[in-house]
């Protein structure tokens, strides 16, 4: 068993930035691959960013490229969402997920281990 811990959440103004945090109880071998997804009020919970514990090019949904960045620190067995200028639209339950292999799925349903999640509030 996994678990993952995120942290970082808040309210900020638009504009703004917040970086969210995802620490896991153990450490990935290399084929993991860890995802960043968010969950608005009466929506469903959706991809946002994703990235293998491996190595290679993140993927990013379209709405958040160019302002979100994954991440990850090997050796605190901690992945990383950079949230930079933050929209109002961006309001939502952020969640962390893991998922044996390293290709970057943006399915909710091939994640295994998930975090309670962080909430993050953008005002206008």
């Amino acid at each position: 068993q996994v678990q993952l811990v995120e942290s970082g959440g808040g309210l900020v103004q638009a504009g703004g930035s917040l970086r969210l945090s995802c620490a896991a109880s153990r450490t990935f071998s290399r084929k993991y691959t860890m995802a960043w997804f968010r969950q608005a009020p009466g929506k469903e919970r959706e991809f946002v960013a994703g990235a293998s514990w491996s190595g290679g090019s993140p993927s990013y949904q379209d709405d958040v490229k160019g302002r979100f960045t994954i991440s990850r620190e090997s050796a605190r067995n901690t992945v990383y969402l950079q949230m930079n200028g933050l929209k109002p639209g961006d309001t939502a339950d952020y969640y962390c997920a893991a998922r044996p292999g390293s290709r970057i799925s943006r399915s909710r349903d091939e994640y295994d281990y998930w975090g309670q999640g962080t909430q993050v509030t953008i005002s206008s």
